[in-house]
């Protein structure tokens, strides 16, 4: 398994036989408002372009998941991608009523905590809190995944949440060797942190068997983290060999 890191939470992972996009968002810099205006630096989103690989493996593209519907998940371009080449997506039953109404091609709807046949191989919907605190009911529904394919490692997408019994149940029952996590600590205006904090991010990979891949990296207005802090954060507690920070375009096999 090869995962490409785009940007923000926009990846794709190729296996032996599939290129699988991962929340798709698409749009030029400056196509989404901002996220946090008082707070933060008022600065429309997305703050970076796609990596010039981007348009390559977009062509390759075999199948797609969605895990919420927040505009840095799935934008319009992301919509119109996806409604234009008519992709198999695979989301949460909470999110396939509304992703069909906009014309993309729902071929796979989870509940949470239930596992449906995928790729030759398997996927689970698993629960995730977007936030601390009451922020996390006005966030609404998020889906992370694990995913389990023949000859491949396992892997956990987390999306967009903090650390949770739920979250925690993942990496001790099914100790996946790859897991995806958010590590911008992004914030509203008001409310608690909507992702984890850097804190919740150590947590989460002294508990990880596997590899941690970072995402949400400096590409929102509202996530205050950069990796330069995080790598040194992962340094001190002496997590280097177990996290990976990639940057904007980055590839690893695994």
């Amino acid at each position: 398994m090869t995962y490409h890191h785009l940007r923000n939470a926009t990846a794709i992972i190729q296996t032996k036989n599939d290129f699988i996009l991962v929340d798709p968002m698409l749009g030029d810099v400056g196509t989404i408002e901002a996220f946090a205006k008082e707070r933060f630096p008022p600065y429309r989103n997305p703050l970076v372009e796609l990596p010039k690989s981007a348009e390559s493996l977009l062509e390759k593209i075999t199948h797609v998941l969605i895990t919420h519907q927040h505009a840095d998940h799935l934008d319009e371009a992301g919509i119109a991608f996806l409604k234009d080449k008519q992709h198999r997506v695979t989301c949460s039953v909470l999110d396939a009523k509304d992703l069909k109404e906009k014309g993309l091609r729902v071929v796979q709807e989870l509940d949470y905590n239930t596992s449906q046949t995928f790729l030759e191989g398997s996927i689970e919907g698993i629960p995730a809190r977007h936030g601390y605190g009451n922020v996390a009911e006005l966030m609404g529904n998020v889906m992370g995944f694990y995913i389990e394919l023949p000859d491949e490692p396992s892997l956990y997408l987390a999306s967009d949440t903090i650390l949770t019994d739920e979250v925690t149940k993942v990496l001790v029952n099914y100790q996946p060797k790859i897991s995806v996590i958010p590590c911008g600590s992004a914030q509203l205006d008001a409310y608690d942190p909507i992702l984890m904090t850097k804190e919740d991010i150590v947590r989460f990979t002294n508990l990880n068997f596997g590899t941690t891949i970072c995402n949400h990296l400096e590409a929102l207005n509202h996530c205050p983290t950069k990796r330069e802090a995080l790598k040194s954060k992962f340094k001190e507690q002496h997590l280097s060999h177990k996290a990976w920070i990639p940057e904007d375009g980055g590839s690893k096999m695994f």
